[in-house]
């Protein structure tokens, strides 16, 4: 692999570790109390979400550690919020049925999907988690 790909400014990693440190301040004591108070909504989607968020934080927390190992996190959160722009903002918004919620959760979302744009190297990104590369099998 070449070398310049694996370059990612000490600036820009430190950036990627404030994102990660804002996500799990963001999500983990409202995740984790309900989580551990046993507080967790009854239908299965809801709770499932709150799950996932609990285990999204701590992922974030060792993103902090090392931003360019966890990078698919910050990946995932770009995709689910665009998913949910996508998906469930759209059609609200051109049915003209947007409700508090989903107005709030937009800028959410927006804010995450920007942040995510600028600040995942993508250079990066593509050599080591997209771009396909065929491991060697070699006998010796």
């Amino acid at each position: 692999m070449n070398k310049e790909n694996d370059r990612v400014p000490n600036w820009r990693q430190h950036i990627m570790r404030g994102l990660f440190l804002l996500n799990f301040i963001a999500l983990a004591f409202d995740s984790w109390t309900e989580v551990i108070a046993g507080t967790l909504p009854v239908d299965i989607y809801p709770s499932v979400a709150v799950s996932f968020w609990a285990a999204f934080s701590l992922l974030n927390l060792i993103g902090v550690m090392n931003p360019l190992r966890f990078i698919p996190i910050l990946m995932l959160q770009l995709l689910y919020k665009a998913a949910w722009l996508l998906g469930n903002y759209r059609p609200a918004y051109f049915s003209g049925e947007l409700t508090a919620g989903q107005e709030e959760f937009f800028w959410i979302c927006v804010a995450g999907v920007v942040l995510n744009l600028l600040i995942v190297p993508w250079k990066y990104t593509w050599h080591h988690f997209i771009k396909y590369q065929r491991i060697s099998t070699s006998k010796s």
